[in-house]
């Protein structure tokens, strides 16, 4: 049994097919069945079920896996760890970031980090938070930018900036009379939220105290876009919830965007990353360049009360 092994083990689970597998390995698909029979003959029961399309592993080949993912991690942490790649800040990485945030953070600061760190590359993608708990976990992902506390013992997060949310009126609408907001004069039938599975959404049926359920429109709009909905409150079809960053930069009277009351609720959106990954440096780096680059009042939660999502 080898290392090299289980990395062929453990990305055959993550692709499911041969041919893929042993491309992303470098090595030919032969030579792939051949390790991985090699491998069972040695452990004494097969990994795979050949018969499954797409290849699944048996209940043995499971708990086999899980082992040799954790083996992994732990040797390459001893290989960063020798190679001082704590304190490196070079590297490509793929960083997930969930759509409520990433259009108005990531242009913030992501331009000074690179032109200030040559060395450092990024693919940044739009996941939502049950996709990037699960990059996470099969570390298809080096980090993400997420809504938190998540509770998965096996991620880190750092803490960023602490979001207010805001209500976004038409215009003229009864609501705007008020300085600020109570939260339990939202009504369900007039509230536009983002399609299921977006933490934002959660948030906002927690925050209002609102039951899922509940549908006052003659329609129904899925969205993955907070501009989605602000268009549709400018038609006046009725408000919706806005994090604080999506409007940093725009003109909105003060009738149309109104804070609630404290406590002000408030989001708290961290760095997450596998509790494995060793580049200390590199996370304080990214949290350096995020702080510098938002509105100062984000940085504290004094006279809120954080929202959480699950």
């Amino acid at each position: 049994m080898t290392i090299q092994q289980l990395e062929y083990v453990v990305a055959l689970d993550k692709y499911r097919h041969f041919v893929s597998a042993a491309e992303a390995c470098y090595i030919t698909q032969p030579t792939l069945t051949m390790q991985l029979k090699k491998l069972e003959e040695e452990i004494g029961f097969m990994l795979f079920d050949r018969h499954s399309k797409p290849l699944k592993p048996t209940r043995q080949g499971e708990a086999y896996i899980a082992k040799a993912r954790q083996i992994i991690r732990e040797v390459r942490l001893l290989e960063e760890s020798v190679k001082n790649e704590k304190e490196s800040l070079a590297g490509h990485f793929k960083m997930a970031v969930i759509p409520t945030v990433a259009p108005y953070l990531i242009p913030r600061f992501i331009k000074t980090l690179i032109d200030e760190n040559k060395a450092l590359s990024f693919d940044i993608i739009e996941l939502q938070t049950s996709e990037i708990i699960k990059s996470l976990r099969d570390e298809t992902i080096d980090m993400g930018i997420v809504s938190t506390p998540l509770y998965e013992d096996y991620i880190q997060e750092v803490p960023l900036y602490y979001e207010p949310f805001l209500l976004y009126l038409p215009e003229n609408h009864k609501l705007a009379k008020y300085d600020k907001i109570a939260s339990e004069i939202i009504s369900s039938k007039e509230l536009l939220l983002l399609d299921e599975g977006h933490c934002f959404r959660e948030q906002a049926l927690q925050l209002c105290s609102l039951n899922k359920s509940k549908k006052g429109f003659g329609f129904t709009y899925k969205s993955g876009s907070i501009e989605a909905l602000m268009n549709m409150v400018d038609r006046k079809f009725g408000y919706t919830l806005l994090p604080e960053l999506a409007i940093e930069e725009k003109d909105i009277s003060a009738d149309r965007l109104k804070r609630f009351t404290c406590p002000e609720p408030i989001r708290e959106i961290s760095l997450v990353c596998h509790t494995s990954f060793a580049k200390t440096r590199l996370i304080e780096k990214i949290t350096q360049s995020v702080i510098k680059n938002i509105p100062k009042n984000l940085t504290t939660t004094k006279d809120n009360t954080r929202i959480e999502w699950k």
